[in-house]
């Protein structure tokens, strides 16, 4: 029989507690991100919302947008609605407790159409509050619609969404917060976590056998608003979705409604961020790609598939459609 000093067993532990650490992390890098199964109508359709940039206790035309979204709702007869973050301002929520919840969100959204899932994303304005709260499932225990998650995938029978966490991917958030603080636990060490998120990104896309792709971030890759473009995104992001045939990137961030197309890419670049506070006039130019339809005041988009056609239509504070765009998927795939 083999005897060990008690040196040598404390030895053996540490190795086996770091083969297990080293173990872990090697398969946190490749797993696949967490899916959600959402359940349609059987008849091989889709119909959703999708706004952006929202959360402001009904101030700033929020209530009149929720209004109007119930209005469409109802005559779409939609599944979900896609929120693309930034859900409340100025600094997310402060706990799960935080009368924001209510205020901006379960209180505005009241109409019937609208008691849907919200599949949600976190935006930068969400980082500065206590993001676990607004990750934590206790909220959908004070409204069942919330569903807000880091990164996910969800199911939709015709359609997969994947849902990205841009945040963590813009530098300036890190390197010049200005007097903002960010919560960014969970993020730590945010080259590795942005590292994985790209490689599970890329694993999720490539399983996927949907009729349509399509991923949803709050920060836009190709914008014209405030913002603009996000380079981090240009560079890091885009290329995993140009390679995996997404058709469409949703995203909010800049509070206008805009569809962008570009001459090297078959991917469609929709933003949906006016569903409150707008900025008037503040539009940029751009070189690469060709603006579709850009609109600088609140509303928000709406979207409708089936196996072989897409019916895009971005409404006014109002609810007057402004702009749609009907493509099939052949002819999208052929661009």
């Amino acid at each position: 029989m083999i005897t060990m000093t008690c040196f040598q067993k404390q030895a053996l532990v540490f190795i086996l507690k770091l083969t297990l650490v080293f173990w872990l992390n090697a398969v946190s890098s490749f797993a696949e991100l967490q899916r959600i199964q959402h359940k349609g109508k059987g008849h091989g359709s889709l119909g959703f919302l999708v706004v952006g940039d929202w959360g402001r206790d009904g101030l700033y035309n929020q209530s009149e947008v929720a209004f109007q979204m119930g209005r469409i709702a109802q005559k779409l007869d939609i599944d979900f609605v896609v929120s693309t973050g930034d859900n409340f301002y100025d600094d997310g929520l402060k706990a799960v407790n935080d009368p924001a919840f209510r205020e901006s969100f379960s209180e505005i959204y009241t109409h019937k159409s609208l008691q849907k899932p919200w599949y949600s994303v976190l935006g930068n304005h969400d980082y500065r509050g206590d993001v676990r709260a607004q990750l934590n499932p206790i909220l959908r225990k004070i409204d069942r619609r919330w569903l807000c998650l880091r990164s996910f995938v969800l199911n939709a029978e015709i359609a997969d969404f994947f849902f990205v966490d841009t945040t963590p991917f813009v530098d300036a958030y890190f390197n010049d917060p200005e007097d903002h603080i960010y919560d960014w636990r969970g993020i730590y060490p945010r080259k590795k976590y942005v590292s994985n998120l790209l490689k599970d990104l890329d694993l999720a896309l490539r399983q996927s056998a949907a009729k349509w792709k399509i991923v949803v971030g709050h920060h836009a890759i190709r914008s014209v608003g405030h913002h603009g473009d996000t380079h981090e995104l240009v560079d890091r992001l885009l290329p995993i979705l140009e390679a995996n045939n997404v058709a469409f990137y949703m995203n909010g961030h800049d509070h206008c409604l805009e569809r962008i197309s570009c001459y090297k890419s078959r991917i469609q670049f929709l933003t949906s961020g006016a569903g409150s506070k707008a900025w008037r006039g503040d539009e940029k130019s751009h070189n690469d790609c060709a603006v579709n339809f850009f609109y600088d005041g609140q509303g928000f988009m709406s979207v409708q598939l089936n196996s072989n056609s897409a019916l895009i239509v971005f409404y006014d504070v109002f609810g007057k459609p402004m702009y749609r765009w009907d493509v099939s998927r052949q002819r999208h795939s052929e661009m």
